[in-house]
């Protein structure tokens, strides 16, 4: 059956309890689901000390009782009850991890998924999980530039050296590499974070949003690719510049062939939210949602 729209879909498995999620990525793939996309949080403080930037209020969308489970370390487990189906962190908050620990993590998920992995990567935004993690709220942006960059270097498996103003090292190599490169997808809605895709990543992914901020956005990534010598149509390997989404205002088949001819390669969707089953659902309800969203727009081959 042909696809209904020419773009790939893929589920998240955000607020979903965690025994569900295996379960989840298998009826994923049976359906025909390109990814999975991950969430993460390192921990929940009590005290909120900084306004979470994806919500008019800047409250939280979940509490204490959420369940979160690290997302390299599901990646690797859903991995293994999977052939196919791809994993993204989105995002993975970079700034509060080493990134020559989170090379190796990120290697090992690599090779053990058979290179399934697209990394979702952002900056982070609560300066808890910075200071009680050891690494320093200030300074974040050039931090995590700088954390891209080893990791870039890293992945290759090549010896090298870095030297810069928050991470400094003489020369080491991670073996095995991947042996394919693992695309970067880098999040955030302001315009250094756009500028930091459009130099350092393979794709852009975007928390929720509307449509029209979409396209704005899309063309505005447009316009930093050709200043970097790049396109949307290749991000340099042959292959179109990932632009991931989470749409709140496009939906159905009009809505998501809208998103495409926009430049959208990847729309983010909730199949049981869609027909309006909770989070709390069970993982059988949550799955048959997958399946009839996969028949209905011809995701299986």
């Amino acid at each position: 059956m042909t696809r209904v729209v020419d773009v790939e879909f893929s589920v998240p498995i955000s607020f979903s309890p965690v025994e569900q999620i295996i379960e989840l990525a298998r009826g994923a793939e049976a359906a025909g689901f390109d990814r999975v996309v991950l969430p993460d949080s390192l921990f929940h403080p009590r005290q909120q000390d900084e306004d979470y930037p994806y919500t008019p209020d800047g409250s939280r969308m979940w509490n204490e009782s959420t369940e979160w489970v690290e997302p390299l370390v599901a990646a690797a487990a859903m991995g293994a009850a999977t052939e196919r189906i791809r994993f993204c962190p989105q995002v993975l908050k970079v700034g509060p991890r080493n990134p020559l620990l989170l090379t190796r993590q990120v290697a090992s998920v690599a090779l053990l998924t058979g290179n399934r992995l697209d990394l979702g990567v952002g900056i982070g935004w609560d300066p808890n999980e910075f200071e009680w993690c050891g690494a320093p709220f200030a300074g974040r942006g050039k931090r995590v530039d700088e954390s891209l960059t080893i990791m870039r270097q890293a992945l290759r498996g090549e010896w090298m050296e870095f030297h810069g103003d928050h991470f400094d090292f003489d020369e080491l190599i991670f073996t095995p590499a991947p042996s394919e490169p693992v695309p970067f997808y880098v999040g955030g809605h302001t315009e250094i974070a756009l500028k930091r895709a459009a130099r350092v990543g393979q794709g852009w992914t975007s928390a929720m949003m509307a449509y029209d901020d979409i396209v704005a956005t899309v063309r505005r990534l447009g316009e930093l690719l050709e200043a970097q010598g790049r396109s949307l149509a290749d991000r340099g390997d042959g292959k179109p510049f990932a632009v991931q989404v989470v749409c709140l205002d496009k939906f159905g088949t009009r809505g998501f062939t809208e998103l495409a001819e926009a430049g959208v390669t990847d729309i983010i969707v909730m199949p049981w939210l869609i027909e309006g089953l909770g989070f709390d659902s069970s993982a059988a309800e949550k799955v048959d949602a997958i399946a009839r969203f996969g028949e209905k727009y011809g995701l299986r081959d």
